[in-house]
Order: C-alpha cells, then structure tokens, then sequence
C-alpha cells in the first residue's frame, strides 16, 4: 500500500488517505484484505481485480471448491461475460453491471458456480463484506442479478444500498452502498454518501481519474473519513469505469479463519463446525455439476 503524495486535493473534494495498486497473482489482483487495509474500510474487508480470458477462467473454475463463513461476497461483471445455472430456479448470463450475491452466513461451498462465456476478455471484481452479529451464522443465500435489473441513476449502477431515487435488488445489509460507474472522457460526477457513511473508497476498471490528485487503471484510492462529497472527473481519452463503495462503519473486530470471518471466537467456531459438518454432506452428495459445466452453491 502507497502514502498518497502530497498534492492537493480539487476544492469541496474529500481528500485521499491511501491508493494501492494492490497484489498481482497470477490475473488476480488483491487490492485489499482482511488483514490489512480491510480493518480500516470494514465492512468492506477483501477486493479483488479479476482480468482473465475464458480459458484462464475455466482454469480457475477447475480449482476445488472452497468454503467461507460469516461473510456475503459480491462478484460484479465490469466486461465480457459468464454464465451461471441454479438449477430449480434461474440461469442466465451476467455481463456489465451484473452481479452474483452470496451471503454464506453460517457456512457454504462455493467456487463453480460460474463459467466462461464467449468473450474474448473478462474482467470482474470481488468484494467481501463483513457481516454484523445476526448475520454472520444465518442461514445462506445467494442471487444472481443480471445487468437489466439493476437500476441506475446518472453514470451510475446502484449494485448494493441506495442511491438517489434507485435500490438495489440485492439483499444486502443496510447501511452499504455499492456503484458501478462509467464516466465519459472531461465528465465529472459527485458522489453524496448519506449520512452515517464516513468509509469511502474506489477502484479503476478502466480509464483514469482526477479526484484531486490524478489515479489510473487498476489503483484503489481510500478517502479520509466523513461524509464530505467525493467529486471525479474523468481524464483519460476514454471511459472511465469504477467502483465505488461508501458505508457505516463495522464497529465489530475482524476474527479470521480460513475462508471466513467473524465478529467473535464463539461466532467464528460455529461457522468452522457447520463448514465441516457441510463438508460430508456434500461429498455424500456426489457429483452436482450441471450441463453448462458449474457446480451450484451448497449450502
């Protein structure tokens, strides 16, 4: 993580506290988590800049499945596509803008849900929220929310909370909100978070960015905190398309575990147990994979 320079920040802009660029793995890139910059924007705990053609993705798809624990992730589709398959329910495909929720409460197994589409190129991010005391060991849920469902106001997709006259489908906590936004080449855009959101921060998808001091592709600012406005304009010859995240914040300590994170040792032991005790019924239920090729959430 990078000090921000000491250049000053554009009149009426909340100034920036850090940027990153973050951690590249492989076509990952882990621009926060739990351990570090994660304890200071919780509920916002983990992100991840996701840049794969489909074979890397069917690569990654391959890997085991994995679970979580006191925890709701976020994946959103900033280009290209994937395909998801619920059987009982919905398939479809989520491109720009669409989302898969997965509130894993008190234990899931997750990992395959998703496969590659046709695009040349897919990019997403995933975030992590950590979930308050009566959330954290319910029981789990997840949804796939596809692009013409999630409602827009300005530049601006409202993927979770509240923003302007839009509210987002998905059912996330209160007191979270979550944009996806595309500015074009000289507009600028100002972002009111509502009161009682004094965590704010965004991450470049593509294009850059002039929030007082100039941020390009793949960087994550954090802003000081309070409620002051945040006000981008975008600089590059080309769109500029972010995210953004403003939220209450997490007054609870981060307990981690492997794959999981909870606000107590009592709370994060409990999802441990269910994790395991899930872990046998989903090797007793053989194999669950579907005709496009994913394995749906267990739970």
């Amino acid at each position: 993580m990078n000090a921000l320079s000491t250049s000053s920040p554009a009149a009426a802009t909340r100034p920036i506290a850090y940027r990153t660029s973050g951690h590249k793995h492989g076509p990952i890139t882990r621009l926060t988590s739990p351990a570090d910059l994660g304890q200071s924007l919780k509920p916002f705990v983990l992100l991840d800049l996701i840049d794969v053609s489909p074979a890397t993705m069917q690569a990654i798809a391959d890997r085991p499945l994995h679970p979580h624990s006191g925890i709701a992730t976020v994946t959103l589709i900033t280009e290209g596509h994937v395909r998801y398959e619920d059987p009982g329910k919905a398939s479809g495909t989520l491109g720009y803008g669409g989302v898969e929720w997965m509130r894993a409460g008190g234990g899931v197994w997750h990992g395959k849900e998703l496969s590659p589409g046709k695009a040349p190129r897919i990019q997403a991010f995933q975030l992590w929220l950590a979930l308050r005391p009566d959330q954290e060991n319910s029981a789990p849920v997840s949804r796939y929310i596809e692009a013409h469902d999630i409602p827009r106001t300005g530049p601006a997709h409202v993927i979770l909370g509240r923003h302007g006259d839009a509210q987002s489908p998905v059912p996330a906590p209160e007191g979270i909100n979550y944009l996806l936004v595309t500015l074009k080449p000289g507009e600028s855009w100002t972002y009111q978070p509502p009161t009682g959101h004094s965590v704010g921060w965004l991450a470049i998808a593509r294009g850059s960015l002039d929030a007082g001091t100039p941020l390009a592709t793949g960087e994550m600012a954090v802003f000081e905190h309070g409620e002051t406005p945040i006000t981008l304009t975008s600089s590059g010859k080309e769109n500029a398309v972010f995210i953004l995240g403003s939220a209450e914040p997490h007054p609870y300590p981060l307990h981690l575990g492997h794959h999981s994170i909870h606000t107590s040792a009592q709370a994060l032991a409990a999802g441990q147990r269910r994790i395991l005790e899930l872990e046998k019924k989903l090797r007793a239920a053989g194999d669950r994979r579907t005709e496009s090729g994913s394995i749906p959430v267990f739970r």
